[in-house]
């Protein structure tokens, strides 16, 4: 039987509503509305739509979206000085810097700069050390995608053999983080891994995040697990001259061996945008102390 292709752009959909009652009540009862400022420096073609995306959803939320471009040749020091300000803008709730940065800028120095409770892509040291002790964060985007897709698919996660393959700082991590909050048995897999197909094998729930495109065949996958694929890699169509995206994992060999598998595109990626919203209305209610009803 084939797997079950697990749908992100429906999920993401649903959730994206829950997060507009969320605004809606936060809107209601503390007449307080959720503000996400995103900064773009440079002119990068593809940051320049997702942005676009980025601010199309936050309206639709029903959230403020405050966007800010610097040009290519902006300084460090002028970024860090728009940093500073909507650190101290009571108007907005979350804060996004659009990677990559040009190279006169340091990356590390620019995440560190944002306020951790604003911090919602979840890359300040100090929201990774929240992560990796267990206390409540804000979570890295994409990670907290591929949770929610798992729980949608599996319920409970308790007690089961995770790999994860990848260790990025930006998903391979945190999504490992995460599933052992969940109790997951987790197996953090990555280049120099030994028989990285019987690693994955073994694996009830299986994550790709190697930026290498279906580098997962059939024979890694153990006959029922769930896969979640968080690869987007562009190649050659068999149409000269085209292009089309594929993930980390062959999805059409594995759904055939797997129980529930994400496509690229339309699985994990929509979700992205969608866990941002999440986190900038967490964000809102943390500063309220109020609970957040996502």
């Amino acid at each position: 039987m084939p797997a079950r292709l697990m749908d992100g752009t429906a999920f993401a959909a649903k959730l994206r509503e829950r997060v507009k009652d969320g605004v809606d009540g936060l809107r209601r009862d503390h007449d307080l509305v959720p503000g996400l400022a995103v900064v773009l420096v440079g002119d990068n073609p593809a940051s320049r739509v997702y942005v676009k995306n980025k601010a199309a959803r936050t309206v639709e939320a029903g959230m403020r979206s405050f966007e800010h471009r610097l040009p290519a040749n902006a300084s460090e020091e002028s970024l860090m000085a728009l940093i500073a300000g909507l650190n101290a803008d009571p108007a907005v709730h979350g804060i996004l810097v659009q990677l990559p940065l040009p190279p006169q800028i340091q990356e590390s120095a620019v995440l560190n700069a944002v306020a951790p409770a604003k911090d919602v892509d979840g890359f300040h040291p100090i929201n990774v050390g929240l992560l990796a002790t267990g206390k409540p964060g804000l979570v890295p985007c994409t990670p907290l995608a591929c949770l929610m897709l798992a729980k949608e698919a599996l319920g409970t996660l308790e007690g089961l053999d995770a790999v994860v393959i990848g260790r990025s700082n930006i998903v391979g991590k945190p999504v490992a983080q995460l599933l052992l909050t969940e109790n997951c048995t987790v197996t953090v897999a990555h280049s120099k891994t030994r028989d990285l197909p019987a690693v994955c094998r073994r694996a009830d729930l299986l994550i790709a995040a190697v930026g290498r495109p279906e580098m997962v065949k059939a024979d890694w996958i153990k006959p029922g697990a769930t896969v979640i694929d968080v690869g987007i890699n562009r190649v050659d169509a068999a149409e000269a001259g085209k292009t089309r995206l594929v993930g980390d994992v062959d999805t059409l060999a594995c759904a055939s061996i797997a129980g529930a598998i994400t496509p690229v595109p339309g699985g994990v990626g929509p979700m992205t945008i969608a866990c941002l919203l999440v986190n900038t209305l967490r964000a809102a209610c943390a500063g309220l102390g109020t609970q957040s009803p996502v």
